[in-house]
């Protein structure tokens, strides 16, 4: 019998196999360039492994005009938008999952509209309205941006989260003489915590990366801007420098890559069952 279903679940294996190896690849590449010394990134016989290692492109990387300043933009940018997103999307998430008011139905459609909706397209309007009220060249506004763009997939996750929490816990506490805020900052709030962890990380990747917006709203102020924006200061008049911007770009997916390892635990734990347990 087993022999059947090893040879049903060969093909999902390889296929599994074959898409996390395409997906990999990249990554690999990038890192493995970034030790290459320059003659070996432009042979014409490309190897798989470096012949030789030097970490030469990576303090040509963190010598470059802006880095650190850049980098400090970044994480201030970052975690400025994801607390706006989490603290927004906390209240709003429990008065649709908890409460029933007029209106709930069509305020969740309003959201996943706006979580459908491609913020590419947003940039003119975005870039017109912060011309227009002094907005540009500033920090507080890629928060704001950011904050928007993580927003609507907040509130999503953690509406599910709250529900699939049984409302009996919190009512059980209010029996006992909590208030309905207490009642969830001690119920259901320690039960949060993978729901939390999966929109954190949701919300710091993509204010993280984003690029367009900070490419375009921070225009004059070149000290406000952000790491991905930094990348592309490693093209010059005689082409692009590989190395440096393949050590940059590790760089810039290592803090990622650390918060995601951090995260991932919490966020692939069975929330529900905590919930039954509690």
């Amino acid at each position: 019998m087993s022999t059947p279903r090893a040879l049903r679940r060969l093909p999902l294996n390889v296929a599994a196999t074959v898409t996390v190896v395409v997906c990999l690849f990249p990554v690999y590449w990038m890192v493995t360039t970034a030790f290459k010394p320059s003659r070996d990134i432009q042979s014409e016989n490309p190897q798989l492994l470096p012949q030789s290692w030097t970490l030469d492109h990576f303090r040509r990387a963190i010598d470059a005009d802006g880095f650190a300043l850049f980098w400090r933009n970044s994480v201030l940018v970052t975690l400025g938008a994801v607390a706006l997103a989490l603290l927004v999307a906390l209240g709003a998430s429990f008065a649709v999952a908890r409460m029933r008011w007029r209106g709930r139905r069509q305020f969740m459609l309003m959201v996943f509209v706006a979580q459908m909706a491609p913020w590419e397209s947003l940039i003119i309007p975005v870039y017109i309205i912060s011309r227009d009220t002094g907005m540009l060249d500033r920090l507080p506004t890629l928060t704001l941006v950011y904050f928007m763009m993580t927003l609507p997939f907040t509130i999503v996750v953690l509406r599910g989260f709250i529900a699939t929490i049984p409302a009996e816990l919190e009512e059980s506490a209010q029996v006992d003489g909590c208030t309905r805020a207490g009642a969830f900052r001690h119920i259901a709030f320690p039960l949060l915590a993978p729901g939390l962890m999966a929109t954190s990380l949701f919300g710091y990747i993509t204010a993280w990366n984003e690029f367009a917006y900070a490419n375009f709203l921070i225009i004059k102020e070149q000290d406000h801007r952000t790491l991905p924006v930094w990348l592309s200061s490693f093209h010059n008049t005689f082409g692009t420098d590989w190395g440096a911007t393949m050590a940059a770009s590790t760089l810039f997916a290592l803090p990622a890559l650390a918060i995601f390892l951090l995260l991932q635990r919490h966020v692939t734990s069975g929330f529900a069952a905590g919930a039954v347990k509690g």
